[in-house]
């Protein structure tokens, strides 16, 4: 299971929000490229970054900021918010971007998917579905869709996408604890490559992820207030990777 350290950009600085309402966020730093530096120093393999205002107001709005996280770094960077066009793709994957995230447009429009992933290759794209009350949730989490997880899983995979991300909308930045058994439920219900985030509160929420067959988890509170530290949890699960591959 690989930990994605994620890095949410609001107005330039690095936020954090609970439960993904855009006014009600924690600011840990003006610097984010600083931030993703400190990250890959304490044994991040991977990160996310997220224009949070991109997000809300549909196009991308903090790209100084992200290009910057991207060649401050050496490792591989996701980006995600804002992403509505094939345009969009494309620009973040020019920065440098390993992979781009998509959300509210997969909601919007599962065809939009398939367009990309014929464009870019399956191994460039990650579709997040974000989850409140069963209902795949858009614009920055404040409409819901009229797809349940499990719909728009199916579609997602029709369209050629091999990674997904699951977001429990009510717990994420709560630090409450990950609700486990909705989570065995959407990763036995696909096939695909799941990414878990959302309440995310102790070692042990990781390993039953780990156990449930999450292929990642994104961290993001969690590591900004020091509930656990990054370089413990990768340590952690390095030794694990290793003992289940033997």
């Amino acid at each position: 299971m690989k930990v994605y350290p994620v890095i949410d950009i609001k107005g330039g600085k690095c936020v954090r929000t609970r439960q993904g309402m855009y006014y009600d966020t924690d600011v840990y730093s003006h610097h984010p490229a600083k931030v993703a530096k400190s990250l890959q120093e304490q044994g991040a393999t991977y990160l996310q970054v997220i224009d949070v205002d991109g997000a809300m107001f549909g196009h991308s709005i903090n790209e100084e900021y992200i290009a910057e996280i991207i060649q401050s770094v050496t490792i591989p960077v996701q980006v995600g918010g804002g992403i509505r066009t094939i345009k969009d793709i494309d620009q973040k994957l020019s920065y440098g971007a390993a992979r781009v995230v998509i959300g509210t447009k997969a909601a919007q429009n599962p065809a939009f998917v398939k367009e990309a992933v014929n464009i870019f290759g399956p191994e460039r794209l990650v579709v997040s579905i974000d989850i409140k009350n069963n209902a795949v949730m858009m614009d920055a989490w404040e409409k819901a869709s009229t797809y349940s997880a499990h719909e728009l899983t199916k579609m997602m995979k029709d369209a050629g996408i091999k990674t997904i991300i699951y977001t429990d909308v009510e717990r994420e930045g709560m630090i409450q604890g990950v609700n486990i058994d909705y989570a065995k439920q959407l990763l036995q219900s696909t096939d695909l490559d799941v990414i878990i985030s959302g309440g995310v509160s102790s070692l042990k929420d990781l390993e039953l992820l780990y156990e449930a067959g999450a292929s990642g988890v994104l961290l993001g509170k969690l590591l900004y207030e020091n509930h656990l530290d990054l370089d413990v949890i990768v340590k952690h699960f390095s030794r694990m990777n290793r003992e289940t591959a033997v």
